[in-house]
């Protein structure tokens, strides 16, 4: 008989365990590099990466009988390996046999994926292991019949806000004082969320300058159960599917994405990427879709008789503009987390993690939804007004950048000027009904009520055609523990020295237990039409009692 030793999962064993893989090169050549490039195992740490399994003993077996194992994946998927039984694996291929002696004794063997799925339409990421035995004449022998083991490779899954933060990421600008003040005010909040880990400041050499960190890679992670009920985790890293240079063969891909390789990739941390280079024109000028800001995780849920407890993937996508259909075609074949998709076409940047996040809330769902609100915004303007405050001034302090004259120029403005600013005021409406629209959606799909919706006020602007958070988007903000939240600065109008839209935020959250600590990211993301989110990322603990394989997906 062949068994599996605990359970029938195993890993796509991409990581680099022992840092063997260049940190520098093409785009294609970089994805090249990884544990699963070779027929051999990589130290003591790679054979963590693997899972086994043994062929039971067989004392009686008689002299000149022969075994073999076959896998019926696609060819070059999956990789086998056979115990020497002094603590090494050597490549066991479908044409090897097992040995009289090695059937007497048993046999352990190992198994590694050398992919993730990419395409579930080619291959379901299913294998059949089929063990047979035949005699010294290699026919069949009798009351041996073939055994058959069926293993699934690990799907790789992404983080959920329910999940707590371990490691922020934020790019270190040099000499950018907008990058100075975003990362101190980040470590401070960082600091009162008590993450156990110091916040990672990536440098401008390993990320080329750009500061969006939540855009150039995705945080994921891919298990397979281990002894005493736990299980052994891999990370992985998405690398975006942005191409900034189509006629670049070699390396096509947004620069910054490198840091997949450059800095992440090494010990239980696998690098991805997956992308088309050719696109249509109009494909091209979707491809900010691409960018990881507009990847999300609605956390687990129940609604009626379907259940999500690993949640769903949420991104921006319609028919008319979409993301790379190879990743998508990518994340939609690891089936453990079924997407939810809605509308970001309207906006400037095209982004979900402009309107939406989500945050733990003691409600049916163990969260609560948090949503832009632009008429919100608009009504406490039109109070204050009411109040006698028409003259007092939003940003205060803050300037905008004149790309024509090259010039930074002077943004504060009153609430009476910013009412009458017939711009943003049409912007914001149309925003309101777009947010309505993808809030149906997920309405639709989570079953979340008006109670368990968390709204917060900002305004938009027209920005070449398309819509653009006005003021600091406060829902783009970075999630750091169950108690707090770190949020774009708003630098509303300050009212008895209450800034107001910092309060209206602080308030909400109240009531939810979670405090609110506000981050300066005017200078370098905010006018950059980005957010905290948008410059930061994640890595989160997934917890021993997570086991995807009893999803039922």
């Amino acid at each position: 008989r062949l068994e599996s030793a605990r359970g029938a999962i195993f890993l796509a064993n991409i990581d680099d365990d022992l840092k063997a893989c260049k940190k520098t090169g093409s785009d294609v050549d970089l994805a090249l590099c990884n544990d699963a490039a070779d027929e051999v195992t990589n130290g003591a740490d790679d054979l963590l990466d693997l899972a086994r399994l043994r062929t039971m003993p067989w004392a009686d077996a008689p002299d000149g009988t022969t075994g073999t194992v076959v896998s019926d994946a696609p060819a070059g998927l999956v990789r086998l390996f056979k115990s020497d039984g002094q603590g090494g694996f050597t490549v066991l291929r479908d044409t090897d046999t097992l040995s009289t002696a090695e059937l007497r004794a048993g046999v352990e063997l190992a198994i590694e994926g050398t992919d993730i799925l990419r395409d579930d339409t080619k291959w379901d990421g299913y294998v059949n292991l089929t063990f047979t035995v035949k005699d010294a004449a290699q026919a069949s022998v009798e009351g041996a019949s073939p055994d058959v083991v069926r293993l699934r490779l690990a799907p790789v899954l992404t983080h959920h806000h329910l999940q707590k933060a371990e490691t922020v990421f934020v790019a270190s600008i040099t000499g950018d004082s907008g990058s100075t003040a975003m990362r101190s005010d980040l470590k401070k909040a960082a600091t009162k969320a008590g993450l156990a880990n110091p916040v990672v400041e990536l440098k401008s050499s390993q990320v080329y300058n750009d500061q969006w960190t939540q855009d150039y890679f995705e945080p994921g992670y891919m298990t397979m159960p281990v002894a005493g009920g736990g299980h052994h985790l891999v990370r992985v890293a998405y690398r975006s599917a942005n191409v900034f240079s189509p006629k670049n063969t070699k390396s096509p891909l947004r620069t910054a994405g490198k840091v997949v390789f450059n800095t992440l990739r090494g010990k239980d941390v696998a690098a991805v990427q997956q992308f088309t280079a050719q696109r249509t024109s109009s494909e091209s000028n979707m491809d900010s879709l691409n960018s990881f800001g507009n990847t999300e995780t609605i956390p687990p849920y129940t609604l009626g008789d379907k259940s999500y407890p690993l949640g769903r993937v949420f991104r921006g996508s319609v028919k008319s503009f979409y993301p790379d259909k190879t990743f998508s075609r990518m994340m939609e074949s690891q089936r453990v987390q079924p997407p939810v998709y809605v509308d970001t076409s309207w906006l400037l940047v095209g982004h979900v993690d402009e309107t939406v996040s989500f945050i733990k809330a003691d409600t049916p769902r163990g969260w609560a939804l948090v949503v832009n609100d632009a008429a919100l915004a608009k009504k406490m303007l039109e109070e204050q007004m009411d109040k006698g405050n028409g003259e007092t001034q939003l940003f205060v302090g803050r300037k905008w950048y004149d790309y024509d004259s090259n010039e930074e120029v002077d943004a504060a403005i009153t609430i009476k000027d910013v009412l009458l600013d017939k711009d943003v005021m049409a912007k914001s409406a149309e925003s309101v009904a777009e947010v309505d629209n993808q809030l149906d959606i997920l309405i639709k799909e989570t079953g979340v009520t008006e109670d368990e919706i968390i709204r917060l006020p900002y305004l938009h602007e027209s920005a070449s055609g398309y819509s653009l958070a006005y003021q600091p988007g406060t829902v783009n903000g970075i999630y750091l523990s169950d108690t707090v939240f770190g949020a774009p600065k708003p630098h509303g109008p300050v009212v008895d020295g209450i800034d107001i839209f910092e309060q209206q935020m602080r308030d909400a959250f109240a009531k939810v237990g979670i405090t609110v600590e506000f981050i300066e990211d005017w200078d370098l993301y905010h006018r950059l039409s980005g957010e905290v989110h948008c410059g930061t990322n994640t890595y989160r603990t997934v917890p021993d009692t997570e086991k995807w394989w009893e999803s039922g997906y």
